[in-house]
């Protein structure tokens, strides 16, 4: 494990920490021997109920904390694969919080500001549907909101400030590992040509029309740079001690499946296990359950 936090799960959709990571080359699309859906929906029953029973240990356990981190293009499949990955744990142990415009309040303070009230407390698990990386994705993409963000001074090379949010991205997130926190990063990732045809389900189907919003298009005008964005972001920050995966997001119920696995197979690898009590307290159990039997 390393020094500064957690050893990721090796995967092929994990992104290499050497800068080597290309969108042009990330799959979209499953592997054809695992895109059935019935199997993945196994898959994924079989993951959820390992993960409820992980949560009650980590929760018990209440050393360490998790953060997953869910970044995506419009309609890539979010909240859906955050509700069917979340749905057997416990609302106790878990909080879900979406990161849309900043308030007025929010931006007079620095961008880590807004998150870092909502990180998960030890034995909770957090999840963040958009985050901080928006700063590095959405602000590069229209660099015109540092506008709003009062900012005392904006390099004249805007390279320089992305490199310099990536740098606080970094410390940011090793010093929550450092201290606890396992952080899972996941980037959805849909191709252009199936969000066309989801944005066309939601203007053809009634039941998916609520979904709609005209800004979606306005930004799919944008791909290109966000793909630049979003491989910039993830070479610069992608680390063993908080790893990205780019998951293919064509396939809903694959998606949705390796997701539930790596957060899985991430957890067991921090070997949770119940508290032990102190052998004196032990030694009151049977003090204890006598009075409970007497108690009627």
């Amino acid at each position: 494990m390393p020094k500064n936090g957690f050893a990721a799960v090796r995967s092929p959709y994990l992104v290499p920490y050497d800068g080597t990571f290309r969108v042009a080359r990330a799959a979209t699309r499953p592997p054809a021997k695992r895109a059935d859906k019935e199997t993945c929906k196994l898959w994924l029953a079989e993951a959820v109920e390992e993960l409820s029973a992980l949560q009650h240990i980590l929760y018990a356990n209440d050393y360490h904390s998790v953060l997953l981190i869910f970044q995506a293009m419009d309609a890539a499949g979010k909240d859906s694969t955050v509700r069917a990955v979340l749905t057997g744990v416990d609302p106790a142990g878990c909080d879900v919080h979406s990161f849309k415009r900043p308030s007025l309040q929010e931006l007079d303070h620095d961008f880590l500001w807004r998150t870092s009230a909502r990180l998960p407390e030890r034995g909770r698990i957090g999840v963040f549907n958009r985050s901080y990386y928006e700063e590095v994705l959405a602000v590069r993409v229209h660099p015109e909101f540092l506008k709003y963000q009062k900012l005392p001074r904006i390099p004249k090379k805007l390279d320089d400030l992305w490199e310099e949010r990536y740098e606080s991205i970094r410390d940011h997130e090793k010093h929550l590992a450092r201290n606890g926190t396992l952080i899972l990063k996941f980037w959805l990732n849909v191709s252009r040509e199936e969000q066309r045809q989801r944005f066309l389900a939601r203007l053809d189907e009634p039941e998916k029309n609520w979904k709609f919003e005209s800004g979606d298009i306005t930004e799919r005008g944008f791909w290109r740079e966000y793909m630049k964005a979003y491989e910039a972001a993830l070479n610069a920050t992608s680390r063993p001690w908080a790893p990205w995966y780019a998951i293919p997001a064509d396939n809903k119920p694959f998606m949705r499946a390796t997701v539930a696995e790596l957060i899985v197979s991430s957890l067991k690898k921090l070997d949770l296990r119940y508290p032990e009590l102190e052998p004196e307290e032990k030694l009151r159990f049977d003090e204890m359950r006598e009075k409970l039997r007497k108690d009627r």
